[in-house]
């Protein structure tokens, strides 16, 4: 973290709001960006015109993909709004970095196999559930004993991107692994509540207010629980949090050399190989888009071109000589 009392001030900010750790790290890295892009001057003596010829900057000279000037821009008006209380207004005369529309990672059943067959324990039940249950990264690591539906085969995924709310499918096969999984969470718990100072899970605050009691129960507890309890940053609260995204990365990625697929294998790549299969198997593209939680069918439709079709259902002319 930067010594600028300016910067600590914001981050000290988006603290008491609980922000997310993942937002204030970026948010901080662009509002630093911004400033030194400007000389160091205070943010309060810049405007708009200062902001727009940043956000041409990264489109232009560092060739930022849209999503990332998205985030960037999203950063220097939380800046505006909140820390110096001067709004931008519209912000129309700067380069929009391109929007190139990148075709899935999609792997074969047999990869799919291939590559589960390398993992075991929770960390198949992971994988499984990535593949099996279409979830992002991050909406697995949070998953919380009492989303876990095992009676109705469904997963309830809160929050998710765009804070949107889904039901997602949950294989039968895996309800052996989720009992025993849920029972290791829960000798973890009685173990925790026994270490002094041990303030249980994580609660949002609203929920942690209306439910005092509720972070030592089971069925809030992570599903997939850190290794070891750890004190909340600004606090004196012992918790265990959920396992880190890092861990999910390395895993598939030691995984797919494991399995020797050739193909780039990320936990999103397993999403997508969701998606696309659930097409080949015959579901509609609005059930697929209900399960992946996309707000629009736009979104979804991709899947379609990464079907077992070759290029959009071309048919090379190789093939017929």
């Amino acid at each position: 973290m930067s010594s600028s009392p300016f910067l600590r001030s914001i981050r000290d900010y988006m603290l008491v709001r609980r922000y997310s750790p993942r937002t204030i790290k970026s948010y901080l890295y662009w509002i630093r960006y911004y400033i030194n892009f400007n000389g160091k001057q205070h943010p309060g003596s810049l405007g708009a015109v200062e902001v727009e010829r940043f956000l041409t900057h990264l489109a232009v000279d560092r060739r930022v993909s849209s999503a990332t000037q998205s985030v960037a821009l999203n950063a220097v008006v939380f800046l505006y709004k909140n820390i110096v209380g001067r709004p931008l207004g519209e912000l129309n005369e700067f380069r929009y970095a391109k929007r190139q529309r990148k075709l899935p990672v999609v792997l074969t059943k047999d990869e799919v196999k291939n590559l589960m067959s390398v993992f075991s324990g929770s960390r198949y039940l992971m994988a499984a559930l990535l593949y099996g249950s279409g979830l992002r990264r991050i909406e697995l690591v949070r998953l919380r004993v009492k989303d876990i539906d095992l009676d109705q085969l469904q997963i309830r995924v809160w929050c998710g991107k765009g804070g949107r709310h889904r039901l997602t499918t949950l294989a039968p096969e895996l309800v052996p692994l989720l009992r025993s999984q849920i029972r290791k969470v829960e000798k973890l718990l009685i173990q925790d509540v026994l270490v002094e100072g041990y303030a249980g899970v994580w609660m949002p605050d609203a929920l942690g207010r209306k439910y005092p009691n509720a972070s030592k129960e089971l069925g809030w507890q992570y599903l997939f629980p850190a290794s070891r309890l750890a004190l909340e940053p600004n606090t004196d609260c012992i918790r265990r949090h959920h396992i880190h995204e890092s861990v999910v990365n390395k895993m598939i990625k030691l995984a797919r050399v494991s399995a020797g697929i050739a193909k780039e294998v990320t936990s999103h790549t397993l999403r997508h190989s969701f998606a696309t299969h659930l097409l080949q198997s015959g579901a509609d593209i609005r059930t697929v888009q209900e399960q992946l939680g996309h707000s629009d069918v736009k979104t979804t439709e991709i899947y379609t071109h990464v079907l077992n079709r070759g290029a959009k259902g071309v048919v090379s002319p190789l093939s017929n000589l």
